[in-house]
């Protein structure tokens, strides 16, 4: 009864609407939630649009997964507290944020897309110049142009993704892509001092699927898992297939000391109190918007003898409610740079910046 009452305390004074869950039901909602009219013992099965096989499945972690609350679509977190499931919703603040965010990112692109066809321009010039260390300066420059670019891409790109209602879904075999991404990303993981071991089901696999926000996803996994890999040390990624459901699985070596459930959600922090590799948080919220856009969750899990584990899952879908759209005029996001090489620059080594590699 006490351990009760000192949730229900805690549940209160959550700022976000937020609801316990027990038996399938809501048990305790604080009054942020009851003003979204969610009521006591509601059926929270009933408001599941995406991860009802997640949901069943839960046994610790952070999940992600969205909700229908009043006929409106709302992205969520559920981790286990004391006995009970707690969900925690997003709040309109965190979208107005990243707007924000996106403005910014928008008066950026300009000035950093100059620079970067100056010295794509530029740089070629110094191939005459033997000298190690002038090759070793631009190859400095040219990651840190690279790690600017994903700064600016993220920024812009996680809002648009949040916000988009129609994603550009084709039916493709998405075992061969999951495949091919992994193929193509591994010599470069092995040039940061770590290695990839990934397994994808050999059967082809055809349902909806939105490239370019499973790419980014998926580089986002990775980028993550690397930078918490020690020097040495093994990414293992595995998809299965279990139902109408793929699962993507990708464990990393690393403690993952630092990392928490609020890397889902917030992405808020204070300049200076961390290090470098936990960067803004922005590549959570493109992981997430990458598995909403295919009918799936994310669930995060740490232990600090394993490591850390993500799991992101696919709805294999051959039509959907959501408008199906053919190839269009589409503007990369990148420049029509390496994906890879500006994914995955914060962990990279210099060397693999050098003109002839990204020109």
């Amino acid at each position: 009864m006490e351990q009760t009452e000192e949730m229900t305390i805690l549940l209160n004074r959550m700022p976000s609407p937020a609801f316990f869950v027990s038996g399938g039901r809501i048990t305790h909602a604080n009054p942020s939630a009851l003003s979204r009219l969610i009521a006591v013992g509601d059926a929270v099965g009933e408001m599941l649009v995406t991860g009802a096989q997640e949901y069943a499945e839960f046994q610790g972690g952070c999940l992600y997964l969205t909700l229908r609350i009043c006929g409106v679509p709302c992205e969520a977190s559920v981790t286990r507290m004391g006995g009970f499931d707690c969900f925690v919703l997003e709040q309109e603040a965190d979208q107005a944020e990243l707007q924000a965010m996106a403005l910014a990112a928008r008066e950026l692109r300009g000035p950093l897309s100059t620079v970067m066809t100056v010295a794509d321009r530029l740089f070629p010039l110094t191939g005459t110049d033997d000298s190690p260390e002038t090759q070793n300066q631009v190859s400095r420059i040219n990651r840190g142009l690279f790690q600017m670019l994903r700064i600016v891409s993220n920024m812009s790109d996680a809002y648009r993704y949040s916000q988009d209602t129609a994603p550009r879904l084709e039916i493709r075999d998405v075992c061969g892509i999951l495949e091919e991404l992994f193929r193509e990303i591994a010599p470069l993981i092995r040039c940061a001092g770590a290695e990839l071991r990934y397994t994808v089901p050999t059967e082809t696999v055809y349902c909806l699927v939105d490239e370019e926000k499973l790419e980014r996803g998926i580089h986002n996994i990775l980028s993550n898992a690397l930078k918490f890999t020690s020097k040495g040390g093994t990414i293992d990624a595995r998809v299965v297939r279990r139902g109408s459901m793929l699962f993507l699985t990708v464990r990393n070596d690393g403690t993952g000391e630092g990392l928490s459930g609020s890397l889902y959600r917030d992405f808020r922090r204070a300049p200076g109190i961390e290090e470098g590799r936990f960067g803004i948080g922005l590549g959570m919220v493109l992981i997430r918007s990458a598995a909403t856009a295919h009918g799936g969750t994310v669930l995060l899990e740490q232990n600090a003898e394993l490591g850390t584990r993500i799991t992101m899952s696919i709805a294999i879908r051959q039509n959907s409610d959501a408008s199906v759209r053919a190839s269009v005029l589409h503007v990369d996001y990148a420049g029509e740079r390496d994906h890879r090489l500006l994914e995955l620059s914060d962990s990279l080594p210099v060397s693999l910046y050098r003109s002839e590699n990204i020109n």
